[in-house]
């Protein structure tokens, strides 16, 4: 269309139309042409988010070239593809690197917990300074974009996250309807339960029908059903339409059945908080849920980082590879893509915080690294390089866009798309929508 076009199409607008109305037609406008070059092939996604900043040399990156300060306590191992190397305490990951790949050149300039989370988790830098501990929301998260593109299998919602919402993982403009669903409780403890899935104590179905009618009947608050009005009751009204659907539908309760699984299995991914929310993760993909978080937090080790490492890697080794070779089993993994990664990385150099006897590394958005299984990307590879003392990428260098334009591919999303804000505001859904090759 040129740009005629567009100011015929303003001018009719305004002035036979409302303001709204015009809004409403170049958002419909933008959403056909954007859907003309969007992927067709669409995958899950399981994020497993390193709240704090994993180190890269402890995990994916290991240095043993380097000096002492340097290259830290542990040893890397080989892995099952030749030339590959990892940290000792990964060796199930180790023994299965066929069936991922290795990210170690995506890099960024937002070194604190705040900025870093938001750039990693939307793909868009914060647009004015932050603070450290900042809970912010500029742009919408990779989650939240998901629920508004994809739909959602009957009677459950399209974004989970457990056991919380990270800083940055919320829907921001598009609204609250696309808010992850939060699964707060631990699957591993014996009388696991999800809030919303089951009927309060001592109402019957009929009871709750009967409730859910009056309310309606009750209930005459008028609705703006374009999105520029943000009318907040219509948001009440998505939540309360969630709440019943997941409380009616077999397929929801269902889903959340970890008790199914057998014993075996349950051991495999690990008796522990992490390992059965990877679990439960698994049984939602295979419910046709697109996108889930697990938010696993405490990896930011500025103290004791060898001993908190030595003590956590183990487990957490064992309940992403079972995560990963139990979606293969199942021919999910083609389907799902399982990523852990954090908001940075660490410091090359080792030092130890003043009042603390033991040594840690500090932020570091210079480099980082990034497991990426499944979703028909090619396992066994390494993409991009640091430089011997891993400053710094010196091949391949990649941007958080580049990361989250992947991401957006794989879920049939085209990251070229433009939002409008219900301000009217354009808004690129990432601002460089070039993936990464090596894993299309």
């Amino acid at each position: 269309m040129k740009r005629r076009t567009y100011l015929q199409l303003g001018l009719a607008g305004l002035a036979g139309g409302s303001f709204l109305d015009l809004l409403a037609l170049r958002n419909a406008t933008a959403s056909d042409t954007s859907k003309a070059g969007a992927p067709t092939k669409q995958c899950n996604c399981i994020l497993i988010w390193m709240d704090g900043g994993p180190t890269h040399f402890e995990t994916f990156d290991p240095k043993p070239d380097a000096p002492s300060e340097i290259r830290g306590d542990f040893r890397p191992i080989s892995t099952n593809v030749p030339g590959i190397q990892i940290c000792e305490h990964m060796p199930k990951l180790a023994s299965m690197a066929d069936k991922y790949a290795i990210i170690r050149s995506v890099c960024h300039n937002q070194g604190n917990h705040g900025a870093g989370n938001h750039y990693m988790m939307t793909g868009a830098p914060p647009r004015i300074p932050v603070g450290c501990g900042a809970f912010v929301s500029f742009h919408p998260s990779l989650g939240s974009v998901a629920a508004y593109e994809r739909s959602a299998p009957h009677g459950l919602p399209a974004y989970f996250t457990m056991p919380s919402m990270s800083r940055s993982g919320g829907p921001n403009f598009l609204g609250a309807k696309y808010a992850p669903f939060i699964v707060g409780n631990d699957p591993n403890s014996k009388n696991f339960r999800v809030r919303d899935v089951e009927l309060p104590g001592g109402l019957a179905e009929d009871r709750f029908a009967a409730r859910r009618d009056l309310r309606k009947l009750v209930d005459r608050m008028p609705r703006f059903e374009v999105g520029a009005a943000i009318d907040p009751v219509s948001s009440y009204d998505d939540n309360y339409e969630q709440g019943y659907e997941l409380v009616q539908t077999p397929e929801a309760q269902k889903a959340f059945d970890v008790d199914s699984e057998p014993d075996v299995l349950r051991e495999a991914y690990g008796r522990n908080a992490f390992g059965q929310r990877a679990l439960l993760a698994r049984r939602l993909v295979e419910a046709g849920v697109p996108f889930v978080t697990i938010y696993d937090g405490g990896w930011d080790h500025h103290s004791d980082l060898f001993g908190a490492l030595e003590k956590r890697l183990p487990s957490w080794d064992q309940t992403v590879a079972t995560l990963i070779n139990d979606l293969d089993q199942r021919g999910l993994l083609e389907n799902t893509m399982v990523i852990a990664l954090g908001e940075f990385g660490r410091t090359p150099k080792i030092s130890t915080l003043a009042g603390q006897t033991k040594p840690g590394r500090d932020h570091w958005a210079n480099a980082m690294s990034i497991l990426f299984a499944g979703g028909g990307a090619r396992g066994g590879q390494v993409i991009g390089a640091t430089d011997r003392q891993g400053y710094a990428p010196i091949e391949r260098v990649l941007s958080p866009e580049n990361y989250v334009s992947t991401v957006y591919h794989k879920l049939g999303i085209d990251p070229n798309k433009i939002y409008y804000t219900p301000a009217g505001r354009p808004t690129h859904l990432v601002s460089d929508s070039t993936p990464i090759a090596e894993l299309m």
